[in-house]
C-alpha cells in the first residue's frame, strides 16, 4: 500500500463502512449453554462481539480502491509453495461431504427426531434439527448476526438445550461425526497428509513475515 501512495496505511485496517456479517451457528450442534439460552436465546450479549474487529483506523476511499490488489499480492506471498485447490482446500471440501454423510446417518436422524418431539411437546416449533432452530428467521437477526432476544426466542432456546441434555443429542451427533471423519481420513490419508503439510508451510511463511516485521 505504501508503494501505491499510502505510506501510513494501518496494519489492521477497518473497511470504510462496516460490512454485513454472516452468522454461523455458535457451535456445530447449535446452542448448548443453558444460562446463555435463558439470557440471550440464539444470540449473544451485544457488549461482547463474537468476531475480532480490526484495531486500525478506517481506510479512506482512495486506500480502499488499492486495497484489493495489495491484499491479493499478500495472499500470493503467504500461499507460496502451496497448491490451494489440491491441498489447502482439501480438508474443508471433505468436511462438507462428511457432514452430508453424517446428516444421512439413521442413528443421528433418529436422535434429531427425539429432540424435535421433545421441543414440540414443550409448546414450540417442531424443527427438523437444532441448526434449524438456531437459524429460524423468526429471531430477526441484525446485520451483525445478533438476535432480538425476544421472550419466545429465549424460551425456545431453553427448551432446545434442555431437550439436548435430556436425550444426549449433542453427544450422539458428535459420535456420528467423529466416526464418519475417522473413516474419511483413513480412506484419504495421503490427501489429508498433504493438506497438513500445506498448513505447516503456511504457518512457516507467516512466522517468517512476522520476524521481518519485528
Amino acid at each position: 500500500m505504501a508503494e501505491r501512495g499510502h505510506p501510513d496505511f494501518p496494519l489492521d485496517p477497518r473497511y470504510p463502512s462496516d460490512p454485513v456479517v454472516a452468522t454461523a451457528v455458535s457451535t456445530d450442534y447449535g446452542v448448548l449453554d443453558l444460562s446463555t439460552a435463558r439470557r440471550w436465546g440464539y444470540g449473544w450479549d451485544p457488549a461482547k462481539s463474537l468476531s475480532l474487529r480490526p484495531k486500525g483506523r478506517r481506510m479512506t476511499n482512495a486506500e480502499y480502491a488499492d486495497f484489493p490488489a495489495c491484499s491479493a499480492e499478500a495472499n500470493r506471498r503467504l500461499m507460496r509453495g502451496i497448491d490451494p485447490k489440491r491441498d489447502w482446500l482439501y480438508a474443508s471440501t471433505r468436511a462438507i461431504e462428511v457432514d452430508k454423510a453424517v446428516k444421512r446417518e439413521p442413528r443421528l436422524r433418529a436422535a434429531w427426531d427425539v429432540w424435535s418431539r421433545c421441543v414440540a411437546e414443550q409448546g414450540f416449533t417442531r424443527y427438523p434439527d437444532p441448526v434449524a432452530a438456531y437459524t429460524d428467521t423468526a429471531w430477526k437477526r441484525d446485520s451483525d448476526g445478533n438476535t432480538r432476544h425476544t421472550q419466545r426466542e429465549r424460551a425456545t432456546a431453553v427448551a432446545d438445550v434442555i431437550c439436548k441434555r435430556r436425550h444426549h443429542t449433542a453427544e450422539l451427533w458428535h459420535a456420528a461425526r467423529a466416526q464418519k471423519q475417522a473413516v474419511d481420513i483413513t480412506r484419504h490419508r495421503d490427501r489429508y497428509a498433504a493438506g497438513l503439510q500445506a498448513l505447516r508451510t503456511y504457518r512457516a511463511t507467516i512466522a517468517e513475515v512476522l520476524r521481518k516485521l519485528g
